[in-house]
């Protein structure tokens, strides 16, 4: 059931921020409605210095937020102002249009701040893609656990071995993470078409072959799979139902081209609505989407 190992790449976001990001590859683009897939970190940010990434906008997905490490202050053009931190979720929908930053508080700066997770891009069934942008945070108390011998796995959204998260979706999904102690195993149901695991920290070990952290196994629909910890390991488990061939430029998702060049155009021109107490944004990319379009 094992199709494909993906290794990220460091990527540069600006600002100083550099994530290690697996999806999309050239050997898969998604993995059911998961479009990207970003870890931050593990880092130390120093003493006076914070994470920084000032607002900027997105359409046609929901970014879900998750932290192992540190913690973030989000900010948005609904207003919202809220701080995650380890094992919370924020699930903001973006819809026909949202900004948003996210920021290192400003009482952690003092002091040398940690950060490590993962932030995922989903993208919204076509549906759904021009819906009212919104914003939800579910704290990690009122996550569904669900104990397995030797692992704990926490449903971030979805539904995964008959737990259901609080965080509603628009389509068919599951995100778990799995803490995992030496030589734990945990199964992957087949429950849902796409599937895949990703190796935060650690390493596992399915169907003979090994993946360490950074990777993430893709596995074939039709039949559970099994995924065995080689040493203590932290693995993301997600997948779901295919939303359909979506174009990917910059911040933007969607099913039309066409709308990817629209919103291109009016983040450059100012149409989007701004995050209340902020001045800064991220600048549109050199060229445009013509430029740097990719499917």
């Amino acid at each position: 059931m094992l199709e494909a190992i993906l290794t990220g790449r460091p990527r540069d976001l600006g600002d100083g921020f550099t994530v290690r990001r697996t999806l999309p590859a050239q050997q898969r683009r998604m993995v059911g409605p998961f479009v990207f897939f970003d870890q931050m970190g593990p880092a130390t940010i120093e003493a006076g210095r914070g994470l920084d990434v000032r607002p900027h906008p997105h359409i046609g997905l929901a970014t879900v937020t998750y932290l192992f490490e540190g913690e973030i202050l989000h900010r948005d053009s609904l207003g919202t102002v809220q701080p995650i931190r380890p094992g919370d979720v924020n699930w903001m929908t973006a819809g026909r249009g949202i900004v948003h930053s996210e920021r290192t508080p400003p009482e952690l700066r003092g002091e040398p701040s940690p950060i490590f997770g993962i932030q995922a891009w989903v993208g919204l069934p076509a549906r759904h893609e021009e819906a009212a942008p919104a914003f939800l945070h579910v704290a990690a108390a009122d996550l569904p656990v669900i104990p397995v011998l030797g692992a704990r796995i926490r449903v971030i959204a979805g539904s995964f071995c008959g737990a259901r998260s609080p965080v509603p979706t628009l389509s068919s999904l599951f995100y778990a993470d799995a803490v995992l102690d030496a030589g734990a195993e945990i199964t992957l149901p087949p429950e849902h078409e796409e599937r895949a695991a990703y190796v935060a920290t650690g390493a596992v070990e399915s169907e003979g072959r090994e993946c360490g952290a950074g990777g993430m196994l893709v596995f074939g629909p039709g039949e559970a799979v099994a995924i065995t910890a080689r040493g203590p390991s932290r693995v993301l488990l997600l997948g779901g139902e295919p939303i359909g061939p979506r174009h990917i430029w910059w911040n933007f998702v969607s099913s039309r081209k066409e709308r990817i060049g629209q919103a291109a155009d009016d983040w450059k021109a100012g149409r989007y609505p701004p995050v209340p107490g902020e001045t800064e944004f991220i600048p549109l990319p050199e060229g445009g989407p013509g430029a740097v379009y990719y499917p």
